[in-house]
């Protein structure tokens, strides 16, 4: 009996359920202050856990909706011409309804300036061999 004692305890102790954490928020943190046309735009959401930790989230973990373009995991994927300017994007925890983020986020209009070295000079795209 002596010996069956602590080996309960380490048991009960070691148990993953007491040490689960709980989600209490998630948080957009986007890569980027726009989306880009015709291709695919990671969609960074993040869970704030009870213990104070920080846990990035997938599609797995939520559910994407999106009024404008579709979602692949956790890519926004727009076509290359688009109708609208913004899109409003929600993020919703699979476990709890109840969180939930609805955000805007722009759509870039102006093309990418080129590329230019400490000169000035353009950058051209050069072939590996």
């Amino acid at each position: 009996m002596k010996k069956l004692v602590p080996l309960l305890l380490s048991i009960a102790f070691s148990s993953p359920a007491l040490y689960a954490q709980k989600t209490e928020g998630i948080y957009v943190h986007l890569y980027t202050d726009s989306l880009k046309k015709g291709t695919y735009n990671y969609i960074n959401i993040d869970a704030k856990m009870s213990d104070g930790s920080w846990k990035p989230l997938t599609d797995k973990e939520l559910l994407f909706k999106t009024d404008y373009g579709r979602f692949e995991g956790n890519n926004l994927v727009l076509p290359d011409n688009p109708a609208v300017k913004k899109v409003t994007i929600t993020a919703t925890l699979k476990d709890n309804a109840k969180l939930t983020k609805s955000f805007d986020v722009w759509i870039k209009q102006l093309p990418d300036p080129p590329l230019v070295n400490d000169d000035g000079a353009p950058i051209r795209n050069r072939r590996r061999r």
